[in-house]
């Protein structure tokens, strides 16, 4: 008698399918419809939302470089708006003291990014938990105090302004040209990053976050691991900070204080640790949470003046409830709500699906 068989998941029978971004026909079409709303969107949208949207990019390299060193090697920081500020303030020194064009310049403040982060990485070794907090929380404080008093080089409290990047005779810094530029640079952040916890390198990052003692007694080299996710996520991080950099045409300390570090700790919180897809999804939302809170406080201005007033207050009170909502609710953020409609729908409307 012929038995039908059931099946509740994906099941893998080669290597190359389990280890393909996108092994189902479903995951692929969805990339498509997403590649196709990211092309057409700039054609159909203001000048305000694609500013958003390149906020958004930024925001997107920013935060994957952070979850590389937070939510896949386990090593806490606070130091993100100072690696930000290394990032940014190489890059415009590259261009406006070394004569570098700006394609040249922002590889190289990377590179600078990525040497500072294993710099001040050196305490992980010895540190962990709140200690490391503590490191790199001191890590901003210096870079901050040298960015305000190191005025024959930063230019003190005042600000650097840059040229506007050019492309072919375009202007690079406008939002739609940034756009297309923010738009690939995100995308190809992400698909490194995808690949890199396909590597051995990624695997034990994973591990030293897992259990470090149990990852050096396979062999896992915890000390170089743990520098290294320290320069390959400041390397991200440098590299939003240069796009900031240029698409602003102006880079001043105030972008990358304390605050910063802690706006790019939610966006990944809130997305989900350890995920490409949640550094997207925590950028997006964090990004665009106050420029709704915005949009709701200039609609009633008029009939509500004294509402639109707290509007600064409501913004702090809506983002740490955000935070705390994820963290008591959905610890692993919007990445796994994310992955609980998609296996709802997979197996929808049965519990078991015909194989």
């Amino acid at each position: 008698m012929n038995r039908m068989r059931y099946e509740c998941g994906v099941f893998h029978t080669r290597y190359a399918s389990e280890m393909g971004l996108r092994p189902r026909p479903l995951q692929r079409i969805r990339l498509v419809l997403i590649a196709a709303a990211i092309v057409v969107y700039p054609f159909v949208a203001n000048g305000y939302w694609l500013d958003l949207a390149n906020q958004v990019a930024i925001a997107t390299v920013g935060a994957i470089g952070l979850n590389i060193l937070v939510g896949y090697t386990g090593q806490i920081s606070l130091g993100q708006g100072a690696f930000m500020a290394i990032g940014a303030y190489s890059a415009g020194l590259l261009t406006l003291q070394a004569g570098l064009p700006w394609a040249v310049g922002i590889p190289v403040a990377c590179c600078i990014t990525a040497a500072a982060g294993a710099f001040f990485g050196l305490p992980s070794l010895r540190l962990k938990g709140l200690y490391l907090a503590i490191a790199t929380l001191a890590a901003q404080e210096i870079v901050e105090w040298l960015m305000t008093h190191w005025t024959w080089l930063t230019g003190g409290t005042e600000a650097l302004v840059l040229a506007a990047p050019r492309l072919f005779g375009a202007r690079m810094n406008s939002p739609f040209v940034f756009y297309w530029l923010g738009a690939a640079l995100a995308a190809g952040t992400a698909l490194f990053a995808a690949n890199l916890f396909r590597s051995r390198m990624g695997r034990a990052f994973v591990a030293v976050r897992d259990q470090d003692i149990a990852a050096s007694v396979i062999g896992v080299d915890v000390a170089r691991t743990k520098l290294l996710a320290f320069a390959t996520s400041s390397f991200l991080v440098g590299l939003a900070g240069a796009m900031i950099a240029f698409y602003r045409n102006i880079v001043s300390w105030e972008r990358f204080t304390l605050e910063t570090s802690v706006v790019y700790l939610a966006m990944i919180i809130v997305g989900g640790l350890g995920s490409v897809r949640g550094s997207f999804l925590g950028a997006a939302l964090i990004t665009l949470l106050p420029a709704l809170i915005n949009n709701v406080g200039r609609a009633v201005q008029e009939t509500a003046p004294q509402a639109a007033g707290l509007l600064p207050h409501v913004q702090h009170a809506v983002f740490g409830l955000v935070i705390i909502v994820f963290l008591i609710f959905e610890p692993r953020g919007l990445s796994k709500l994310w992955g609980n409609v998609k296996d709802y729908f997979h197996v929808w409307p049965f519990a078991y699906r015909k194989g």
